[in-house]
């Protein structure tokens, strides 16, 4: 079965459009209608005119994605992707966290779960977290959660002082400052690009920090022939496409495994994908009064991202 052919087939027949994050498997950002980090995820979400949404993500982006469309169709290839960020910040937790801080105004990361964001009161992206951050009114303190490294890189931007939520990615925490001392100086001409998820030591050796969407723009524009990229390796599909002159080093973890891969996000497969388009499920779908709490924070963010 020519596989892409009969995805396009099954696109139309829906009136579909395929949505999928940098982190997925080169073959299916290759199908894909838009590839992209959360922010411009989301923000086509918002705007797309198709009756169905195939989200190639994680399980709180095609949330999202049925947040800002209720009454759309929202399938996943596989609704075990999850998040460890997400899962780190469970909703009970979280509000009673948040009961510890009645007064402050609370700013959350994408990565969260429907009902984190409900209690919210503006979502963010990596490339928009300071953004966020410095239009929260000035009078009140500021809750950042579920990331604390990014909190960290956010409060040092804005100079805001942020109440951070312990949580961490289990991709970006895992990167070795060692080993990546050991890449620079095996490659003295390579420039270092860093998501702010990562740890602080390991920003410190970075020479440009930024999203996803931030760090592939960096790299192609970049006059440097010669990167070493840390985040999660599925970016490197974009950037080898784009600037197919130059050399990307993906950073290495502190073990042998293959961790600066998310796992969650390689569970999606072109097959999967097929699947879930020719049986229309797996299906995110969300109580209403769920998805309506969490639409306030979601439309706060597109609007101050403007």
């Amino acid at each position: 079965m020519d596989l892409e052919a009969e995805i396009a087939k099954l696109k139309r027949e829906l009136n579909a459009v395929i949505l999928a994050h940098y982190y997925q498997e080169g073959e299916i950002q290759d199908v894909a209608d838009f590839v992209g980090d959360s922010l411009a995820l989301a923000q086509q979400a918002e705007q797309t005119k198709a009756d169905v949404i195939v989200f190639c993500g994680v399980h709180f982006m095609a949330e999202t994605a049925k947040i800002l469309n209720p009454e759309k169709l929202v399938l996943l290839p596989d609704l075990e992707a999850g998040c460890s960020l997400s899962d780190r910040c469970p909703p009970d937790r979280f509000k009673a966290f948040k009961a510890q801080h009645p007064d402050a105004f609370v700013v959350t990361y994408v990565n969260s779960s429907a009902a984190v964001k409900a209690m919210s009161d503006v979502i963010c992206t990596s490339s928009n977290a300071a953004k966020m951050v410095a239009k929260a009114p000035k009078d009140r303190p500021i809750l950042f959660a579920p990331d604390q490294h990014l909190g960290r890189y956010v409060a040092r931007q804005t100079g805001r002082e942020l109440l951070l939520w312990p949580g961490s990615c289990i991709v970006h925490e895992i990167f070795s400052e060692k080993r990546l001392v050991q890449l620079k100086v095996e490659h003295p001409d390579a420039e270092v690009v860093a998501h702010p998820e990562c740890e602080e030591a390991v920003l410190r050796h970075a020479d440009f920090i930024g999203s996803t969407k931030q760090i592939l723009d960096r790299t192609v524009e970049s006059p440097k022939q010669k990167f070493i990229v840390v985040t999660e390796a599925g970016i490197l599909h974009q950037m080898q496409q784009k600037a197919p002159h130059k050399t990307f080093i993906p950073a290495p973890p502190d073990n042998g495994c293959a961790c600066n891969e998310c796992p969650h996000m390689k569970r999606n497969t072109l097959e999967k994908l097929h699947r879930c388009m020719k049986d229309r499920t797996p299906r995110l779908d969300m109580p209403p009064a769920l998805a309506q709490a969490a639409y306030a924070p979601l439309k706060r963010m597109l609007e101050w991202s403007k």
